[in-house]
């Protein structure tokens, strides 16, 4: 191997052994290899990308961030014809600032690389869904500035011709499931009991796969659909012939503009009816859905929500989503507080999805409960950096960071939920399977809800559960509720041991009640759109 110092390779040649060693997968050795490309030549814009990659694939957000920063100074000085890779640089740093908790930039960062790359219009509508997403972490972005953001993706559908409406008379309805996430991803938590347990007498399951990874779930998923479709190395065109050709009733997408969006596809409106939600918490803005699941909590003052859907809603009577844990870990005899004489507060979110507003009222909560600690555990925290830079954060909101904890994403991470007291949910965008996973392991979880969809995940979920004391429909009533909790041991106690139970109880692990309520919903549709 090339060590640092031999300069008796040209930069290009060190370069493709740096790449060759990226591809096997030993980034340490990249990096020196990259160090040495510095060294001899500062300029080269290659060796700062590849650099994004490693650090981005070490979960280092902050070294990935500054590494694109500089590649995209060095394209701009001296080759601003590349603009494949300076979309690709500019792509990764939206994803970048999207981790560092800076939405509204990447945002903006999304949009430009779908002006960056109009010619290739399912890559741009990509980049504005990506764009979409993330003004779900935004604060007080308004219906009128998602419709902003709908219009731009409506502009590259240019070249998409729907397919005429058809009616078929299967003797079981056919549904599709499209979705990028169809392994052990997070979105099958939500989507399990539609995916393996509607009624078979009535309903044919198919299953439209755009993962780029598999497992043991996949594997059980297509055993028991009915039909199963691996989407890799196909044009949006061909996927949506596949569609016709199955045909299907209702399209179901899992995803939404959620990073692996499918949206592209139902754009062509393969099939009778078009359904979007589970996976995602807002409207898809598309004229390509006829309907977004809901439930009564979500979707609330129905009426007022509508200023956010092109989609009608379906509003289910209890819960729009079914929660499968992942076996029963062990749930401690005691909160915490009992062994360590303090409360210990903790949020297992994302951290982009928590707010400048958040952290000021974390702020304010730790304040009133003496002695208080905060436990934060999410892939930020990973590195040393991404502790540093969100610990300089916290600072800047007063908070001391001698008091809070930062542990990084793990796997088995269940178990860690034995270490917190009271879990604090993000806001505008709250949490759905971290919320179910906290009050799984016995954990209360105060939640703030507001009027956009996507801000009442939380208060659904406690609602479904009857812990209604634990919603809070504004800021101070959310502080109010987290300190008033934390002075109350006994309650504590009693959640503890009680809340797991509370759960299996509840519609959200009623599997069997959410699948009929669901093939109720899907039948009506089917119906209500054939007699229009």
């Amino acid at each position: 191997m090339l060590k640092a110092g031999d300069f008796t390779l040209e930069v290009w040649d060190i370069y493709a052994q740096a790449a060759a060693e990226y591809q096997a997968g030993n980034l340490d050795a990249t990096l020196e290899l990259l160090d040495v490309i510095k060294r001899r030549e500062p300029y080269y814009r290659k060796t700062y990308m590849l650099e994004a990659y490693v650090w981005r694939d070490k979960k280092n957000f902050v070294r990935e961030f500054d590494a694109l920063q500089k590649a995209l100074k060095l394209i701009d000085a001296f080759d601003p014809d590349q603009k494949d890779l300076a979309t690709e640089a500019v792509n990764l740093l939206a994803f970048a600032c999207f981790w560092l908790r800076l939405p509204e930039e990447a945002m903006r960062l999304f949009v430009r690389c779908a002006e960056m790359s109009r010619d290739d219009k399912p890559y741009a509508c990509m980049k504005i869904s990506n764009a979409i997403f993330m003004a779900c972490h935004v604060e007080n972005f308004s219906a009128a500035d998602f419709g902003a953001l709908y219009s731009e993706y409506k502009k590259y559908l240019t070249d998409v011709t729907p397919y005429p409406k058809k009616f078929y008379n299967h003797d079981r309805i056919r549904i599709g499931f499209v979705s990028a996430e169809l392994y052990g991803h997070v979105v099958v938590k939500w989507g399990w009991s539609l995916l393996t347990r509607l009624d078979k007498s009535k309903f044919a399951v198919y299953c439209y796969s755009a993962a780029n990874e598999s497992d043991d779930i996949t594997n059980y998923l297509r055993k028991v659909a009915d039909g199963w479709r691996d989407l890799k190395g196909f044009t949006p065109a061909q996927i949506a012939q596949l569609i016709r050709d199955d045909e299907i009733d209702i399209l179901f997408d899992f995803s939404g503009h959620t990073p692996n969006s499918c949206l592209y596809i139902a754009a062509y409106r393969p099939a009778t009816v078009q359904v979007s939600g589970v996976g995602y918490m807002n409207s898809t803005g598309l004229d390509a859905f006829d309907y977004f699941l809901s439930d009564v909590y979500c979707a609330g003052d129905t009426f007022a929500m509508n200023k956010y859907f092109t989609e009608k809603i379906i509003v289910l009577p209890q819960t729009h989503i079914c929660y499968e844990p992942d076996g029963q870990p062990a749930i401690a005899d005691k909160p915490p507080c009992r062994r360590n004489g303090y409360v210990t507060f903790g949020s297992f979110n994302n951290f982009t999805k928590v707010t400048d507003s958040i952290l000021c009222a974390w702020k304010k909560i730790l304040d009133a409960v003496p002695q208080s600690r905060l436990l934060l555990k999410t892939t930020i925290f990973n590195t040393d950096d991404g502790k540093a830079y969100i610990g300089k954060q916290l600072k800047n909101f007063g908070i001391d960071t001698a008091r809070v904890e930062m542990r990084g994403f793990t796997a088995g991470h269940m178990p860690e939920y034995n270490d917190v007291d009271i879990a604090l949910d993000s806001f505008p965008y709250t949490g759905g399977v971290t919320t179910c996973d906290a009050l799984y392991m016995g954990v209360p979880v105060v939640s703030l809800y507001g009027d956009r969809h996507g801000t009442r995940f939380g208060y659904s979920i406690l609602k479904n559960v009857g812990l209604d004391a634990l919603i809070a429909a504004d800021l101070d009533e959310y502080v109010e509720r987290a300190v008033a909790l934390a002075d109350d041991w006994e309650l504590l106690d009693i959640l503890r041991k009680n809340l797991r139970g509370m759960m299996e109880r509840s519609p959200l692990m009623d599997s069997a009640s959410y699948a009929r309520a669901v093939e109720q919903a899907f039948a009506t549709i089917l119906n209500a759109e054939r007699n229009t």
